[in-house]
This record gives C-alpha cells, structure tokens and sequence, in this order.
C-alpha cells in the first residue's frame, strides 16, 4: 500500500484529503506545518507528500528544500497562489506538480495517481538503462545525474524527467500536449507555457549541447543527435 503525507495548517483540508486518499486505497497521514512535515520524512518512508505553501512555522517551499535534502520524495505542491512565477519556483525546487486553491479533491487524487505511477515506472525503466552519451552529453539513469563536459548538471526533477523522456523518443517530434501529458502525467489544464519554460531551463544547464533539443515551429520539440 503507497502511504502519502497530506501537510495543510487547515484541518478541514487535510480531513477531506485524507478520505478521498484513504478511499483510493492510500495509506495517508497528516503534518499540520512544514516543521512537522520535515521531521515525519525523517521517521518515515512516504511515496509522496502533498504539501501546502502558505504554512506557519515552516513554509512549503522552505519545507520541500529541506526534504528534498533527506529524500527523493515525490511532491505536490498545494497553493492558492496560481501565479506562474509560484508555479515555476515550485518546480525549481524539486516539485513534480502544482494544484492551485480551491481545487476538486478528485482532481488531486488523479494527480496523486499520475506522479506515483510514474515514479514507479521510471525506477523500473532506469533498472534496465545504462548511461548514455551524446558527445559531452552524458546522462545517468541509474543515479538521475547528467553530466555536460564532465561537469554535474543541477537539474530539477522536471527538467530530469523532460529530458530523460525526450532522449527516449530521440527524433521523434513531440508536441507541447505530447510532453504534457506523458511528463507531467496527466490531462493539463491551462496553457503549453509550462512546456517552453522548462525547455528553456534545460537548454540554459545542457550549455553548448542545447543544439540537441530541436524547436519544432507551431508543434513542439524533438531531441536530434
């Protein structure tokens, strides 16, 4: 049973949360603040946590940092903030998605469903990986690290799995609704942006081997090497 960490200073929240967690088979637990959150990680193994960011003691962003520090934990984050700059530092520091207040419990659960599902399918896939290389391009599947000339590239979670899936499909060209879908996982509501800013990101860590990542006028993008 995959055992979730539901973190809101709003009891209401994490009470509905919880039951519609516990009803799709979900073993849930609850952290009232970002402190109780980071010190429930040390103590217990969790396949997510959703977390909220407008928190006493401890804030979400602040919160994810320090798990992240501990764990590689899948996170969620939950705001009412829906501004993209939120949304883009929530993915800088390691979220693998972002639910913008109010929202459908439903809603949330279908993206609970989606990012654990594909992390248990990316751990399975990265068994059978070896590193691969592209000039100085190297990427490490087994340890998520990608190399540029030698050098370790700090890439976000996102950009990891954005181009670990584009290398994958290397030649293939793949619309912004493709990548939107089999990366973030889900059926996306709002615009293709999220796509072209995280493309960008990677592009800025990959230096002079963003010539990899093809821009496909009015479509998308393609990885040609």
């Amino acid at each position: 049973m995959n055992k979730i960490l539901i973190v809101d200073d709003e009891v209401k929240i994490r009470e509905v949360l919880c039951e519609y967690a516990e009803f799709e088979g979900y073993q849930a637990d609850q952290a009232q603040d970002g402190m109780e959150a980071v010190n429930k990680c040390r103590q217990n193994d969790y396949d997510l946590v959703l977390m909220d960011i407008m928190m006493p003691k401890l804030d979400g962003y602040s919160a994810v940092k320090e798990i992240k520090k501990i764990k590689d934990i899948p996170v969620i984050m939950l705001s009412a903030r829906g501004e993209e700059y939120d949304k883009l530092f929530g993915f800088e520091i390691g979220a693998d998605d972002y639910v913008v207040k109010p929202f459908s419990p439903k809603e949330v659960m279908a993206r609970i469903n989606a990012v654990i599902k594909r992390n248990v399918g990316n751990n399975r896939e990265a068994q059978n990986q070896s590193t691969t290389k592209f000039e100085g391009l190297e990427i490490d599947v087994l340890g998520r690290n990608v190399f540029v000339d030698g050098q370790k590239a700090e890439l976000t979670p996102k950009e990891y799995e954005l181009l670990f899936y584009m290398v994958k499909n290397k030649g293939i060209a793949l619309s912004r609704e493709k990548l939107l879908s089999d990366v973030w996982g889900y059926d996306f509501y709002g615009d293709d942006r999220t796509v072209d800013t995280h493309i960008k990101m990677l592009r800025s860590n990959l230096k002079d081997y963003r010539k990899f990542i093809v821009t496909l006028r009015g479509m998308g993008y393609k990885f040609e090497a």
